[in-house]
């Protein structure tokens, strides 16, 4: 589905640089079909060390030739973006955005091009087990589609949704995700660490026990509930510990949260900068 196309990749962070290892490490994609464009050129020549791309300073220069391209940008610097790369994007090629809150309609208005998609990864894509949701407007061909679908699957696991507004919803769930493991996953080392362990035992358990309950519960296929009373006895550590955390409003935090995060993404959505 790839094969033979050229790739530019307009913003050179992590994530691009994920998805750039993702096509070269799994999807066979050679390096020298890419091209990386960002405002540091020290930035360009690491990508070029690591993955055998192509790079440059020069956006205009990037997307020249491409049959794909990715807007990996900031959102508060897109639309400078946008302006320059306007009308200079190929006639047939595919414009990827993983910006968030960046609407399809709004990138394709600016950027005078009509075959674009949007997603939102998440940043384990960095090791391929990334979660991509991601969307385009009806009337993206099949051809298209599975272009997209084949970058996003290079990097983990992907899901079409058909309405837009899934996004803001997955920039908060999935994309945000990560953030809320790991401050949970902190929250436990520290605890052990207080509790006498070294900090490199504390970290051993709390991940294996992280990456252990994680593929359990999705092989189990029960409801958490029920795996969570499964190591729950009555009157024991876990349901002291559990009653702790009731007590202390988590679900709820978490909640909130997550519900922040979704209103925070449709304000970008709607270019409001706070």
């Amino acid at each position: 589905m790839l094969k033979g196309l050229r790739f530019a990749f307009i913003g050179s962070g992590a994530m691009a640089e994920a998805m750039i290892r993702g096509l070269v490490e799994r999807a066979g994609v050679p390096g020298q079909r890419i091209t990386a464009s960002g405002p540091r050129g020290e930035r360009g020549e690491e990508l070029r060390e690591r993955s055998g791309v192509l790079a440059t300073t020069e956006n205009r220069v990037a997307v020249k030739g491409a049959n794909v391209v990715v807007l990996s940008v900031k959102p508060q610097v897109l639309h400078g973006v946008l302006d320059e790369l306007a009308g200079r994007v190929a006639p047939g090629a595919l414009v990827l955005s993983i910006v968030a809150g960046a609407r399809l309609e709004n990138i394709a208005g600016v950027l005078k091009h009509a075959e674009v998609a949007r997603a939102m990864p998440n940043t384990p894509a960095q090791i391929g087990l990334g979660m991509t949701v991601w969307t385009c407007a009806p009337h993206l061909s099949e051809a298209h589609r599975g272009q997209a679908k084949a970058v996003f699957a290079s990097v983990g696991e992907e899901v079409f949704v058909g309405d837009e507004r899934y996004l803001d919803m997955a920039t908060a769930l999935s994309g945000t995700g990560p953030a809320y493991l790991f401050i949970f996953l902190e929250a436990m080392i520290d605890a052990g660490v207080h509790m006498g362990f070294s900090r490199r035992v504390a970290e051993q358990l709390v991940f294996q026990t992280a990456r252990g309950s994680v593929e359990y519960a999705r092989q189990a296929g029960s409801h958490l509930a029920a795996l969570r009373n499964q190591v729950t006895s009555p009157g024991g550590t876990s349901a002291e510990a559990l009653y702790q955390i009731e007590k202390g409003g988590l679900r709820t935090v978490m909640s909130r949260a997550i519900w922040a995060a979704y209103q925070k993404s449709r304000r970008l959505g709607k270019g409001v900068e706070e």
